[in-house]
């Protein structure tokens, strides 16, 4: 996929509000502060479209973009969040949950796990909560770059170990690093191919 155009176009808080349209869209999800605004940024080769910032909990809300005024990037609101109270945690629960439930024309989630840290249990429940739901993912390995190579190799083969215990078969997986960009082109050949001819299920 190439990229020709991006637009910001609108930020809800309930799945039923967002774009009325039958474009397909691809989902962005991970544990706050993962780095889901700097890939989409990446991906879309922009600086500040999505916007990034170091404090957990920047993106409140379902923010959608129009790439190529084809296809819809969705950035979610992260999970685990550390520093917001526990009535907002519910509530962006429910948001997020909802909108992957019920959106008709959501294809595919990319569940963001930093590279640089061992598998996560909330991680690993959350991918258990979508497989039971049937809703199509993939993993995206953030923060891999050239300089932690070791580490995310050990990572990586220990997130591994646990998959092939548990799928059958195991999602799809990509390196990337937003800094040097390296894994980008393969993420977006993988959306060109499961939105040209979208399945869900």
């Amino acid at each position: 996929m190439k990229i020709s155009s991006a637009a910001f176009i609108s930020s809800n808080a309930h799945y039923k509000k967002c774009p009325n349209d039958l474009r397909p869209e691809v989902a962005f999800i991970g544990r706050s502060n993962v780095g889901k605004s700097s890939l989409i940024n990446a991906l879309l080769q922009r600086k500040q479209l999505a916007k990034v910032s170091k404090t957990p909990g920047k993106t409140q809300l379902i923010n959608h973009f129009l790439v190529n005024d084809r296809i819809y990037f969705v950035d979610l609101p992260g999970y685990g969040w550390a520093q917001v109270a526990y009535a907002t945690k519910i509530k962006w629960e429910k948001m997020i949950r909802a909108y992957l439930l019920h959106r008709e024309n959501m294809v595919a989630v990319f569940l963001l796990i930093d590279s640089k840290i061992a598998p996560q249990e909330i991680d690993l429940a959350f991918m258990r909560w979508l497989g039971e739901n049937r809703i199509p993912f993939a993993i995206i390995l953030t923060k891999a770059d050239k300089k932690y190579k070791t580490l995310t190799q050990k990572n990586y083969t220990a997130l591994i170990h646990i998959l092939e215990e548990e799928w059958k078969p195991i999602p799809s997986i990509f390196f990337v690093s937003s800094h040097d960009r390296s894994g980008i082109q393969n993420i977006l050949s993988y959306m060109e191919k499961i939105t040209s001819n979208p399945c869900k299920g």
